[in-house]
C-alpha cells in the first residue's frame, strides 16, 4: 500500500495547477484532496462563472481542463503517476475530474509529461506585438502532436481561413460595442489602478499590453472605454499566425479534453521559445463558433483560437493562494 502524501506535496501540485490560463484569469476551480485515497478532486467554482460571455460554462471547463493538465505534469515531476477520470459522477455536475496519485511502484510515471514542467511557470499570455516571422514546420508538427495526444486537433489555417477567423473576431467586437451588457464579465474581471497591484485574480492593467494601432493580431482590448495611464499604442503583426484547437464533440468532457490539449500545446510552444495568446471572443457565440470550422472538412468543434509568434511573453498574472482553492480531508 502506498504511503500517504504529505500535505505540502499536494499543495505544490495544486500551485502548479493554478498557473493554468483561464478566461479573464477568473481561476474557476476548486480542489479537494482525499488523503486516504490519494485522490485529488477537481470541482468547478460557479461563483467565478461568466453568465454573459460563457453561458454554457464551456470556457470554464476549458480553464479547468488546463489546470488539470498542469496537475498531471506536476504530479509526474514529483515522481507520481496520475490516473485521471473525467466527469466521474454525472449526478454531480460540479465535479469535473478525479485524479488518483499513484506511486511509482504502482505505475511508471510518463517522462514526456515531466519534461514540460519548467514551462508551467514560464508560460504567460502575451498581448504584445509579435515579429512577422513564420513558425517553422517542425514546431507546428510538435504542437499538432501535443494536441492529438490529448484527443484534440490543432489546425494551422491557410490565409483565407485565417482571414475568416479574424473577421469573426471583429464581428464579436462589434457585437460587444452594440451591447454594453456584453462587457459586464470583462469589467468584473479587470483590475485597474491600485487594485492591479494587490489582485489575486482577474487581468491587471499591467498585463493589458499596448493598444493596437494597426495590424491583424486578434488581441482583446481589456480597457473598453476606460482610461489606463501610460499604456500607449503600437503596430502589431501584419500576418497573424493562428492555430485552431478543435474536439470531435462539444460536451463537458470534450471541453475538459480541449483544456488539457490547450495547455499541452501552450507548454510545448513555451519550450520552443514561442510567445502565445488566446482568444475565445469569436467562439462565445455558438453561431459564430460554427463558422470558425475548417471550410474544407467542416468537422470538429473549434474550442480556442491561439495566436503564436516570436516576441515578449508578457508578465505573470496574479494567482489565488493555494489555501483558498484547496481543501484536504
Amino acid at each position: 500500500m502506498a504511503s500517504p502524501l504529505e500535505e505540502k506535496t499536494v499543495a505544490r501540485l495544486v500551485a502548479a495547477a493554478t498557473a493554468a490560463p483561464s478566461m479573464h484569469n477568473a481561476q474557476p476551480w476548486r480542489f479537494r484532496f482525499l488523503t486516504g485515497e490519494r485522490v485529488v478532486l477537481l470541482h468547478a467554482d460557479l461563483e467565478r462563472a461568466m453568465p454573459r460571455s460563457d453561458p454554457d460554462n464551456r470556457a470554464l471547463h476549458i480553464g479547468c481542463g488546463a489546470a488539470l493538465f498542469n496537475l498531471r505534469v506536476a504530479s509526474v515531476h514529483a515522481g507520481l503517476a496520475p490516473r485521471t477520470r473525467l466527469v466521474p459522477e454525472p449526478e454531480d455536475p460540479l465535479l469535473l475530474a478525479a485524479v488518483h496519485l499513484a506511486g511509482p511502484a504502482e505505475r511508471a510515471p510518463d517522462p514526456d509529461l515531466a519534461r514540460l514542467y519548467p514551462a508551467i511557470r514560464q508560460r504567460h499570455t502575451s498581448r504584445h506585438p509579435f515579429a512577422d516571422k513564420d513558425v517553422p514546420e517542425d514546431v507546428r508538427a510538435t504542437l499538432r502532436e501535443a494536441a492529438a495526444r490529448e484527443g484534440a486537433e490543432l489546425l494551422f489555417p491557410g490565409p483565407w481561413h485565417a482571414d475568416t477567423v479574424l473577421e469573426l473576431v471583429r464581428d464579436a467586437e462589434s457585437r460587444d460595442v452594440m451591447d454594453p451588457a456584453a462587457n459586464e464579465d470583462l469589467v468584473r474581471w479587470t483590475r485597474l489602478g491600485p487594485e492591479a497591484d494587490t489582485a489575486v485574480d482577474g487581468v491587471p492593467e499591467y498585463a493589458f499590453g499596448p493598444r493596437k494601432r494597426d495590424g491583424k493580431a486578434p488581441v482583446r482590448d481589456f480597457t473598453g472605454r476606460r482610461p489606463v495611464a501610460d499604456r500607449g499604442s503600437t503596430s502589431f503583426e501584419r500576418t497573424a499566425h493562428l492555430a485552431l484547437l478543435s474536439t470531435p464533440g462539444d460536451g463537458p468532457a470534450d471541453w475538459l479534453r480541449a483544456g488539457q490539449a490547450l495547455e499541452r500545446v501552450l507548454l510545448e510552444a513555451t519550450l520552443a521559445d514561442l510567445a502565445t495568446s488566446l482568444t475565445s471572443h469569436a467562439l462565445e457565440d455558438r453561431d459564430l463558433r460554427l463558422l470558425a470550422r475548417d471550410p474544407g472538412s467542416g468537422t470538429g468543434q473549434v474550442q480556442m483560437v491561439l495566436r503564436l509568434g516570436y516576441g515578449p511573453r508578457g508578465p505573470a498574472t496574479p494567482r489565488r493562494p493555494v489555501a483558498d482553492v484547496l481543501d484536504v480531508v
